[in-house]
């Protein structure tokens, strides 16, 4: 567990929006995934829950002093929970993932040690197998994987995955915009780093119902996607950048 004298190595992102039942199995598992990996922080956005969301995670920090909870007065989406949990994080290394349970914590060490061992990778992918969304929503992620592939040659095959491990700065360094944690790899890429790539097993929901539909994200997706194409477009050699030092006569 995290001491209280020392920075956290790592710090985990959860985002999440009335998931009540689902933060205090989800968090045992983190903690265990994590518990080898030195200290650590894990980090609750608490996007504008109107459950007992909120009251579930202060329970929980009573007597676990590495738990964090951050709190959107009114639901901001995704992309600004996420954004809000790096800021707020205090670890080089950050991973994110879901906080309904699909996405498995014990993939997580594999992650972060991708990025260790690598100084040239900005990011770590989760790609999906064995998906246990309905046939539906498996449809809708094929279609859009498949179209923002072919738009952005961005080398992913799935980038709907909430678990995601990458460095800080690297991350905060981004373009913001509501949807950008679709656009990930393509955008660190843009920045001249290496992505790499996990497969991980998905699971089933524990509790609840998924807070996203086709037509919440359809036509947004396609604006989103333009604007990505538009950015990496505009991009031209990144610089590699050094400070000439005067030396005494």
């Amino acid at each position: 567990m995290t001491h209280p004298a020392a920075g956290p190595a790592v710090a985990v992102v959860v985002p999440v929006r009335n998931e009540a039942e689902n933060v205090a199995p989800l968090l045992a598992e983190i903690a265990t995934s994590l518990a080898a990996d030195g200290p650590f922080e894990v980090v609750y956005v608490n996007d504008g829950s109107t459950d007992d969301t909120g009251a579930e995670i202060d329970r929980l920090r009573r007597d676990r002093p590495w738990l964090r909870h951050v709190r959107h007065a009114v639901s901001c989406g995704q992309s600004a929970a996420v954004r809000s949990g790096v800021a707020a994080a205090r670890a080089p290394l950050v991973a994110t993932l879901d906080g309904d349970g699909q996405n498995d914590p014990s993939f997580i060490p594999a992650m972060l040690d991708r990025l260790r061992k690598d100084p040239h990778v900005g990011l770590v992918a989760g790609q999906r197998v064995r998906r246990k969304d309905t046939g539906f929503k498996q449809l809708q992620s094929r279609i859009a994987n498949g179209v923002r592939s072919a738009v952005l040659k961005d080398g992913t095959r799935d980038t709907g995955c909430g678990l995601k491990a990458f460095r800080r700065d690297v991350f905060l360094g981004l373009p913001y915009f509501d949807g950008l944690h679709r656009f990930l790899p393509a955008l660190v890429r843009r920045d001249g780093w290496g992505i790499g790539y996990v497969d991980v097993v998905d699971r089933p929901r524990r509790h609840g119902t998924s807070k996203y539909g086709l037509w919440d994200r359809l036509w947004v997706g396609i604006l989103d996607l333009a604007g990505v194409w538009w950015l990496i477009r505009r991009r031209r050699q990144v610089p590699q950048v050094s400070e000439e030092v005067r030396h005494a006569d």
